[in-house]
């Protein structure tokens, strides 16, 4: 009987869904740790702690 091979159908569905939504949501927080990683500068640019060379004027960039 169809009835049978389509709920098996639709419970393997529902199985590979549930897998790739697990997937997209660890890709999804590792998209935002290598996000916080670059965004965050090891220098301390972003909170003005760096040095600055003498003479230079300060321009508000981040690199």
């Amino acid at each position: 009987m169809r009835v049978n091979n389509t709920d098996s159908d639709n419970v393997r569905m529902q199985k590979k869904v549930r897998e790739l939504q697990s997937q997209v949501n660890e890709l999804k927080d590792l998209v935002n740790t290598l996000l916080s990683v670059i965004v965050d500068e090891p220098d301390g640019v972003h909170s003005g702690a760096a040095p600055m060379p003498e003479g230079m004027i300060p321009r508000n960039l981040c690199m």
